[in-house]
């Protein structure tokens, strides 16, 4: 006699095991795990840059971890072997510094969990120890600030006394921003750098720097170069507090090219502002999934950026989205 039924019903469990692992391969295709250590929220690009990174998760089907480091390199590095003890697929940081970051990425290698680096690069002889960077070409945005003052001042005799609001100390677009000012105008000895000191990225840290360069050096100043937006912003308050007219007087450069950036080149306060985007998120996630899927990525994924000039922003800040 023949189980007709019993055949019937290991039939339709047989079928819905297929549909279920079926469903699972998709999903564990699709589902990616990545593991994202974030400098802090020391400005507001990096408020931004933060924003696109979870926003762009969930529209690519990623699984995020997120950390916020507070600036601190130590909480990278607890973040990142946190990730590797959890076994995520992929493990992505935008460092707070350059060096220092071997031991921790050798774990991370070890366990064979690539690396992608974002927004920053590091200083490793090794490699080996990411796979790729996603982000501006720093070096290159100082040339550009150089090459504004160079074009502006190429009639003036000089000399032009510039004063430098640096980034935090070690990090990478702190140091680019500098060899790249330097790279253009160590040739023309009207330039002189007066003083440079760190205003860590911050709106407090540039208006406390910039008001000891105002006692200290007063109406010598012909020039702020202020490595972001918010250290520009702190500059310019502390400028208008100690009687100096930013923008007119004082030619200020910045970096980043954020709202409030442009909301102060519209108020004629900072004159040109490079663009540094940090809408990222979208190209971290394909990276990730690529990654996931074994494709080779280049070593550097670059952001396409340009150069904002004070007399065009009025007409190009409605369409800014940082």
């Amino acid at each position: 006699m023949v189980d007709v039924k019993g055949r019937g019903l290991r039939a339709l469990v047989a079928a819905a095991l297929m549909v279920s692992a079926s469903f699972g391969a998709h999903a564990a295709d699709k589902l990616i795990t990545l593991g994202f250590s974030q400098v802090g929220a020391e400005s507001a690009w990096r408020t931004a840059n933060t924003e696109s990174v979870k926003s762009a998760a969930p529209a690519a089907g990623v699984n995020l971890k997120f950390a916020d480091a507070q600036q601190k390199q130590e909480n990278q590095i607890k973040a990142i072997r946190s990730y590797i003890a959890q076994k995520v697929d992929v493990i992505a940081f935008s460092p707070v510094v350059e060096s220092g970051w071997e031991p921790i990425l050798q774990e991370a290698k070890a366990a064979k969990i690539p690396v992608i680096l974002t927004d920053r690069n590091i200083d490793t002889k090794d490699t080996s120890l990411y796979v790729t960077m996603i982000g501006s070409d720093f070096l290159e945005e100082g040339r550009r600030g150089g090459k504004w003052l160079e074009e502006t001042y190429k009639d003036d005799k000089g000399p032009i006394n510039i004063v430098e609001l640096q980034g935090t100390v070690g990090s990478a677009p702190a140091n680019d921003r500098h060899a790249g000012l330097i790279e253009v105008i160590k040739n023309d000895p009207k330039f002189k750098i007066i003083a440079s000191q760190s205003g860590d990225f911050t709106l407090a840290g540039g208006k406390q720097v910039m008001e000891a360069f105002a006692k200290t050096y007063g109406n010598k100043i012909n020039v702020v170069y202020a490595h972001n937006d918010d250290m520009a912003l702190g500059a310019i308050q502390a400028m208008e507090e100690a009687g100096m007219h930013p923008g007119k007087d004082i030619k200020v450069v910045s970096f980043d090219a954020t709202k409030g950036g442009f909301q102060a080149m519209v108020d004629g306060k900072i004159n040109v502002d490079v663009e540094c985007s940090p809408l990222l998120g979208p190209q971290l996630m394909q990276a990730s999934k690529d990654l996931a899927a074994g494709k080779t990525l280049p070593r550097w994924i670059k952001t396409d950026e340009t150069v904002f000039l004070q007399a065009d922003a009025a007409k190009i800040m409605p369409t800014r989205k940082y």
